[in-house]
């Protein structure tokens, strides 16, 4: 019997750093990739990649389509939910925030994002009636605090780059409160389908939305002014950062709670910090390397807590 509960903390210790790496996924996606797609109507560059995934994961929907009979309505509901909120307007808003500060300035856009653990807490404590102990309110508020001292270090954040910045904040708000709600409407929607077919219905949705979106704006006409090169980095991002990054996600997020995965998921800033440095050559100070330490720590600490974890 203890082997048994043994051998399950472990695999769900093991779904935890999945959910960490694909975390680190998408930090590369903003920081290394989607650079190169600046050019391009931010409604465009969204419909694309999730075109693309979709395409792609075809062959797993036809190989899984007999486990559709399974979804009721309000699984319908939960992964247009998903796909409209992380899948749209998230990935819209957090594209849109990163091009207005150049990809260079990210200092706002990773601050608001680290407000995206305490939305998702909030919302799988109210709609998942996910019980939260004290031990994890604890954890989880040092890796937010971690966090912050690992980006900023001892200083306030830099809202003084230009006009660009609060509107560009204001996208990062607006991704943070998305993807919260994405990760807790995921959770709700893997519950009667497995990872595989909950992938493939998340870019399915998706790149419905944003065809509908995209036509309805106009954009889909800059589609002949995709470059060979910004094809390549979609296929990239496909493979990667976009398909691959999600397939990894909700294989964690079905064996782990959306409290769990959103704390797991301060690994985007983490990643983020540690690719300005080798990017742009921003050293950490000592002080942010004490908060890289804290952030680990506690991400490791609240994906041992197994009242938590279902």
């Amino acid at each position: 019997m203890q082997k048994t509960m043994t051998n399950k903390s472990d695999a769900k210790f093991f779904a935890s750093l999945l959910v960490v790496f694909a975390a680190s996924l998408w930090a590369f996606d903003g920081i290394v990739l989607r650079p190169a797609l600046y050019s391009l109507p931010v409604p465009l560059v969204v419909l694309v990649e999730s075109t693309i995934v979709a395409v792609l994961l075809t062959p797993f929907f036809i190989k899984k389509l007999f486990s559709l009979k399974h979804l009721n309505k309000k699984d319908w509901f939960a992964f247009f939910g998903v796909a409209l909120l992380g899948g749209a307007v998230g990935t819209m808003a957090i594209t849109k925030a990163l091009f207005y500060v150049n990809f260079v300035n990210l200092s706002v856009v990773i601050l608001l994002q680290k407000l995206q653990p305490v939305f998702a807490i909030s919302l799988a404590t109210v709609l998942l009636k996910e019980k939260l102990p004290k031990e994890f309110f604890l954890w989880s508020g040092l890796a937010i605090v971690g966090a912050y001292f690992m980006t900023f270090g001892t200083t306030l954040p830099n809202f003084s780059t230009g006009d660009k910045t609060t509107v560009a904040a204001l996208f990062a708000l607006l991704a943070a409160l998305s993807f919260s709600s994405s990760t807790v409407l995921s959770k709700r929607a893997l519950r009667n389908v497995d990872y595989e077919m909950g992938t493939y219905l998340r870019f399915l949705f998706s790149s419905i939305i944003m065809l509908l979106i995209a036509t309805t704006t106009g954009d889909i006409d800059s589609i002949s002014q995709v470059s060979g090169k910004q094809i390549i980095i979609f296929l990239v991002i496909a493979f990667t950062t976009g398909g691959a990054a999600i397939f990894l996600y909700y294989y964690g997020l079905k064996r782990i709670s959306a409290s769990v995965a959103s704390i797991c998921e301060l690994a985007f800033p983490l990643t983020a910090v540690v690719l300005e440095y080798f990017v742009h050559g921003n050293i950490l100070s000592p002080v942010q390397w004490i908060g890289v330490i804290v952030l680990l720590v506690s991400i490791l600490k609240v994906s041992g807590i197994r009242t938590l974890i279902r």
